[in-house]
């Protein structure tokens, strides 16, 4: 596939694996994240309590709505390094599920798009407004794994 536009939301989706909801587990700063979405959600708070509380519940919805609570105070510098977080978390993600490097790898030369209208930071906005950097990152983090098979 190469050049087309490959566009994802849902984890049930055409290329669902790509959603920080899909069900891939990630091991980062020693423990067991139940998906990427747990992972991030977490980081935007400094409090280690709080970061449990956000790993343990049993979905990545829920662990969106805690991060997204506006009643607990972000970390100071999270516009600053939210998209390093989320860079550390696709690197886990593809890194330790082969099967998902492959897949990301698959995609060719096409342009990743998180579709939703939902989002215009992450996703496309619904109309193409948006910046994507979900995508974005999904492409840089395909363009690494490919230098690195020497492909």
């Amino acid at each position: 596939m190469t050049g087309d536009a490959i566009r994802f939301y849902g984890v049930d989706g055409p290329h669902g694996d790509f959603s920080n909801f899909a069900a891939h587990p990630i091991e980062l700063q020693g423990k067991r994240w139940p998906t990427s979405e747990h992972y991030f959600q977490a980081q935007k708070f400094f409090d280690p309590e709080e970061q449990e509380k956000i790993r343990v519940v049993s979905s990545p919805m829920i662990a969106a709505r805690m991060g997204r609570d506006r009643k607990k105070p972000l970390r100071a510098d999270w516009e600053e390094v939210k998209c390093q977080v989320m860079r550390e978390a696709l690197e886990a993600k593809f890194g330790q599920h082969p099967d998902l490097a492959q897949l990301l790898l698959s995609t060719g030369d096409a342009k990743l798009v998180e579709h939703t209208e939902n989002d215009a930071y992450w996703g496309d906005g619904g109309d193409g407004s948006g910046k994507n950097m979900l995508g974005i990152l999904l492409m840089e983090l395909r363009a690494s794994l490919r230098e690195r098979e020497g492909r």
